[in-house]
C-alpha cells in the first residue's frame, strides 16, 4: 500500500530546498566578498584620490605662503582663489594655517570671518602629515581628514592645509550597491524556487512511477513497464527497473518450477528429509518422514527437531550443529508386535555464502535390516574366531614344541624356522625404515614403490596380529570390516606394513583386557580410508593435537611400562606424507580412539592390464 508523504517530507521539497540552499549560500559567499572588496576598492580609491589632491594644493599654496615680502592680504586672497579653483563636490571644507596658527584662508562660507583669527582646531598639527577618517561632530557623518604641512624652498614649515572631505558619501554609495545586489538576489532566489521546483518534479516523476512499478512487482504483478521518457540516467534507471522486473519474473518462474520439483522429489523419496530453520524449528517433512515417525504434518511443522526425534535429553540444538555426524535413532514400528525401527540420520547443515547457519537438513534412512544384518554378522565373526582359537592354540603348541626340542625333527622346524627368519627380516626393515625417519624429513628417503593388493596387505598384517593376540594372556578380539572390491595401490609395502604395525600395537597396548579392535577399509571417491579403533583409555582432548610429535606420550609412565618409545605415530605420520596421504585421530577419554590413514586412489581399469 502506498503511504501518502507530506510535501515536506518529499523529495521535491528536498531537492528544491537543496537548489535554494546552495543558491543562497553561494550567492551570500559571492556578495560578501564583492561587497568587501568594492567598499575597501573604492575607500582605498577616495583616499588615495584626496591625498593626490592635498598634494597638489599643498604644494602650490606653500609657494604663496612662503613670500614674506609681499602684502598678506594679497597672499590671502591669492590662497583663497586657489582654493576656491580647487575645490571638488567630495571635499567639504579646506583651509590653509600658518605656522603662527592664524587662518589664512577656507572654503567655508559661513566661517569666512575665521580668517585672521587663531585656529582652535585639534586636528591640525604642524609637525607630521595626517590622513584619518573621524566623525563630523556637527552632522555626525563620517568624514576623511587630511592634514599636510606647508614647507619653503628651505623645507622651513610655513603653514598648513587642512582638508575634510565626505566620505559618508562613498558609504552611501556602497549601501546603495549592496541594495541592488540583495534585490537581484531575492529575484535569483525566486526564480531558483520555481526552477527547482520544476528540476524537482522532473527527477521524481519518474521515480515514483518506479515505486508504483515496484509495489507491483511485490504484489507479484509483472506486466506494467515504467515510462523511459529520457536518455539520461533515470531513464537508463528505469530501463534497468524494467529489465530488474523481467528478470525477477523469469526468476519467479524458475523458482516456482524448482519448488515444485523439489516438492515431488521429497514426495517421492524413499528415505525421510526434514528441514529445519535457524532455531531448530521443522519447517518441511515430506511423506516418508512422516511414515518413519509415525507423525501428522501438523503435529511435526513448527517442532524442535530435537523432540522430534527425541534428543532433548542428550544433545541440544547447538550441540547437534557442532556434532553433525550420522547417529541411529529407534522408534517404535507402527506395526504392533514388529522390531522397532532403527533409523539412521545424516545431519548437514544449510549455510548462506556469508557462513550463516540458516538451517539444518536431516536424511532418515531405514537402516532395520542392515542393523539386523550387522548383528548377525558380528555373531558370526565371534564364532568364527572361537573357533580360530583351536588351530591358533595348536600353532602356538608347535612353537613350543620346537623350543622344547622339535627343532631337531627334520621334517617341521625348517618350515616354522623359515617363518620365523621371514618375520624377523620384516622387522629388522621396519626398524631400517626408523633410523630413515631424518631422510623422509628432508625428501631424501627412497621409496620401494611397488602395486599391492591393499586388501591382502592389511589381512597380511591382522593375520600376524591374530597369531600374537592368541599368544598372549590378554583376550582380543580384531574385528575386520573391509570394502568387498579390491583395491590397487602403488606403494612402498614395507613402510605401509610398519605403519599398520603402530597402530594396531597401540591399541592392543592401550586396550582392556577382552576388548575390541576395529579394522575398517573404505574406499572413497579418490581416497582409501583405513581406520582402526579400539576400546582403550582414549586421548584427552588437549593432547589430540600433539600425539603425532616425536617422543610424545599421553601417559607417560604407562607408555615406558609398555615398551612405547613416542615415535610409532610420528613415523607413521612421516610415511603417509611420503606417500601424498594423511594419518590423524578421533578419540575420548575413556570410551576409545580410532586412527584413520587416508591414501590417494585411482581405481584402475582393466584395460590397463591387457
Amino acid at each position: 500500500m502506498k503511504k501518502k508523504v507530506r510535501f515536506f517530507q518529499s523529495v521535491n521539497f528536498k531537492i528544491a530546498l537543496t537548489i535554494i540552499l546552495i543558491l543562497v549560500i553561494s550567492i551570500q559567499i559571492i556578495g560578501a566578498y564583492f561587497i568587501r572588496g568594492l567598499e575597501r576598492s573604492m575607500i582605498d580609491n577616495f583616499k588615495s584620490s584626496m591625498n593626490t589632491q592635498a598634494e597638489t594644493i599643498s604644494g602650490t599654496v606653500s609657494t604663496y605662503l612662503s613670500q614674506q615680502d609681499s602684502d598678506q592680504e594679497d597672499i590671502n586672497n591669492e590662497i583663497q582663489r586657489i582654493l576656491d579653483s580647487s575645490e571638488s563636490p567630495d571635499i567639504l571644507e579646506m583651509r590653509v594655517v600658518d605656522e603662527k596658527g592664524i587662518i589664512r584662508a577656507t572654503t567655508n562660507v559661513n566661517d569666512r570671518s575665521s580668517i585672521g583669527k587663531k585656529s582652535i582646531d585639534s586636528y591640525i598639527d604642524q609637525y607630521e602629515d595626517k590622513n584619518f577618517a573621524a566623525v563630523d561632530e556637527t552632522t555626525g557623518e563620517r568624514v576623511l581628514i587630511n592634514i599636510r604641512l606647508l614647507q619653503s624652498a628651505g623645507e622651513v614649515v610655513v603653514g598648513t592645509l587642512y582638508i575634510r572631505s565626505d566620505l559618508e558619501k562613498q558609504y552611501q554609495e556602497i549601501s546603495n550597491i549592496a541594495v541592488i545586489f540583495v534585490t537581484a538576489t531575492l529575484l535569483a532566489i525566486a526564480i531558483a524556487i520555481v526552477v527547482s521546483v520544476l528540476i524537482a518534479h522532473s527527477i521524481t516523476q519518474p521515480i515514483g512511477e518506479m515505486q508504483e512499478q515496484a509495489l507491483r512487482i511485490a504484489r507479484g504483478d509483472y506486466s506494467h513497464k515504467v515510462e523511459i521518457n529520457a536518455k539520461d540516467e533515470l531513464g537508463q534507471l528505469a530501463e534497468s527497473f524494467n529489465q530488474l522486473a523481467e528478470r525477477i519474473e523469469e526468476t519467479q518462474e524458475a523458482m516456482e518450477a524448482e519448488r515444485n520439483r523439489l516438492d515431488s522429489v521429497l514426495t517421492h523419496m524413499t528415505d525421510g528429509v526434514v528441514a529445519t530453520d535457524r532455531r531448530g524449528k521443522v519447517i518441511t517433512i515430506n511423506e516418508m518422514a512422516l511414515s518413519l515417525l509415525s507423525l501428522k504434518q501438523e503435529d511435526a511443522i513448527g517442532q524442535s527437531i530435537l523432540t522430534l526425534f527425541q534428543l532433548d535429553e542428550e544433545y541440544s540444538l547447538r550441540s547437534l550443529l557442532e556434532n553433525t555426524k550420522e547417529m541411529l535413532i529407534e522408534r517404535p514400528s507402527p506395526v504392533p508386535h514388529v522390531q522397532d525401527l532403527i533409523l539412521r540420520v545424516d545431519f548437514s547443515m544449510i549455510r548462506r555464502e556469508s557462513g550463516f547457519i540458516s538451517g539444518l537438513v536431516a536424511v532418515l534412512h531405514d537402516v532395520t535390516e542392515q542393523e539386523k544384518t550387522e548383528q548377525e554378522r558380528r555373531d558370526f565373526v565371534s564364532n568364527v574366531s572361537h573357533e580360530l582359537r583351536t588351530p591358533l592354540t595348536s600353532m602356538r603348541s608347535y612353537l613350543e614344541a620346537l623350543e622344547d626340542g622339535a627343532w631337531k625333527d627334520p621334517e617341521i622346524a625348517p618350515h616354522f624356522l623359515q617363518v620365523t627368519l621371514e618375520e624377523t627380516d620384516r622387522m629388522i626393515r621396519m626398524i631400517n625404515d626408523l633410523l630413515n625417519l631424518s631422510k623422509m624429513d628432508s625428501g631424501n628417503a627412497q621409496m620401494q614403490m611397488e602395486l599391492v593388493n591393499f586388501n591382502n596387505l592389511v589381512n597380511f598384517v591382522l593375520d600376524r596380529f591374530d597369531m600374537m593376540v592368541t599368544s598372549q594372556d590378554k583376550d582380543y578380539q580384531i574385528k575386520r570390516e573391509f570394502t568387498k572390491r579390491d583395491l590397487w595401490l602403488e606403494i612402498d609395502t614395507d613402510r605401509l606394513i610398519q605403519v599398520i604395525d603402530n597402530i594396531m600395537n597401540n591399541a592392543i597396548k592401550y586396550s582392556p583386557d577382552g576388548g575390541t579392535i576395529t579394522v575398517r577399509l573404505i574406499e572413497t571417491h579418490n581416497h582409501i580410508i583405513l581406520s582402526i579403533t579400539d576400546e582403550g583409555m582414549g586421548i584427552p582432548r588437549k593432547d589430540l593435537n600433539k600425539i603425532f610429535d616425536r617422543f610424545y606420550r599421553v601417559d607417560k609412565a604407562r607408555a615406558r611400562q609398555q615398551g612405547g618409545t613416542g615415535l610409532g605415530l610420528a613415523i607413521s605420520r612421516e610415511v603417509l606424507k611420503a606417500h601424498g596421504g594423511s594419518i590423524w585421530v578421533e578419540s575420548r577419554e575413556n570410551q576409545g580412539s580410532t586412527f584413520y590413514v587416508s591414501l590417494p586412489y585411482e581405481p584402475y581399469e582393466e584395460e590397463w592390464w591387457e
